[in-house]
């Protein structure tokens, strides 16, 4: 059985559901307590738990992801929540210098089951410092797992990987999604990372969508079908580790590859995703792999140029039609 959930639901649950099954799980963060976070995702979570595992932090990224790690590698389970992914770079020598590496470091003995949530995208209107989706910077570290849920089914199955695992997550939770409504199973389950899922099948084109931008691909999907254009949606779920395996047997199908996120498009997730397609799938290419991103400039506060340089529908529509009519 199954009901309908926010996707900000779906995490909420995730949290409460591994605080109740496991003690050592704890959550702490900037206004995660009493005002239950910016997005309200921990409401209600601390009056259950109370100020011992739903910890208001100072304002100090430093100091929420150091101290996440040093509980991590005492044996408790934290998670702690980046309210803006934007200022994990204030954290970058925790993130990047100790966490990453605290297990390779260690010879292998310490475990470090640190699940870090950040909020990324744009909300709209919310300016350069609050909108950025800086997942790809940390593909280049060895020792993050990087999970970029798109449904709430998939948020809650894929948080409670995280917060069971024994490797730091960084977990990324689009603002734009908050909101969004999505089935979710009633009955505890958990969703591994590394697994592709598909959410529609079509010969025209692969459209690999990350995270936030998911709704705006399946809108562009039932446009270019109502033009009698069948196009496959991936969704990768998890970008380290990336199932590429899925992706490459969806190419072998369509002969075709598009790539859309939100993060800036030089250097971002799809950069590393469109180099492996072509290392592993280039023989059943057709066309030129096209990537559907945000142009690199800074996210404006003007809602008419933010509009203006995020990727839409039409983008995706027009990358599609365009690789079906490309010719060798």
């Amino acid at each position: 059985m199954s009901r309908i959930i926010t996707f900000s639901q779906a995490i909420r649950e995730a949290m409460v559901e591994e605080m109740r099954r496991n003690p050592d799980v704890f959550l702490m963060g900037e206004d995660v307590g009493l005002f239950g976070g910016v997005f309200g995702v921990s409401a209600g979570m601390f009056d259950e738990f109370g100020p011992e595992r739903v910890r208001d932090t100072p304002i100090s990224e430093t100091a929420i992801v150091g101290a996440g790690l040093g509980a991590a590698l005492m044996g408790m389970r934290p998670i702690v929540e980046i309210m803006f992914a934007d200022f994990v770079t204030v954290a970058m020598d925790q993130v990047v210098n100790q966490v990453a590496k605290a297990r390779y470091m260690s010879g292998g003995k310490a475990d470090a089951p640190l699940t870090i949530r950040l909020a990324n995208g744009a909300p709209g209107a919310a300016a350069s410092q609050h909108s950025q989706s800086p997942e790809a910077w940390f593909m280049n570290i060895p020792g993050l797992k990087i999970a970029i849920p798109a449904t709430p089914r998939d948020a809650k199955g894929l948080l409670k990987t995280a917060i069971r695992g024994v490797d730091p997550v960084l977990f990324f939770e689009h603002k734009g999604l908050y909101n969004t409504l999505g089935e979710v199973p009633d009955e505890d389950y958990a969703i591994p990372f590394g697994q592709a899922t598909y959410h529609c099948h079509g010969s025209a084109a692969t459209v690999i969508a990350l995270g936030g931008v998911l709704p705006t691909v399946m809108n562009a999907a039932a446009h270019l079908a109502d033009a009698g254009i069948e196009i496959e949606v991936v969704d990768p779920r998890t970008l380290v580790p990336l199932d590429i395996e899925t992706l490459v047997q969806s190419v072998k199908k369509t002969h075709r590859a598009v790539i859309v996120h939100e993060a800036h498009r030089r250097g971002g997730p799809g950069a590393e995703i469109a180099a492996l397609l072509a290392e592993q799938a280039l023989p059943y290419l057709d066309a030129p792999i096209l990537r559907v991103a945000t142009a690199n400039v800074p996210i404006p506060y003007n809602p008419d140029l933010e509009h203006a340089i995020l990727p839409d529908a039409n983008d995706v529509i027009s990358a599609v039609t365009n690789l079906i009519s490309y010719r060798l």
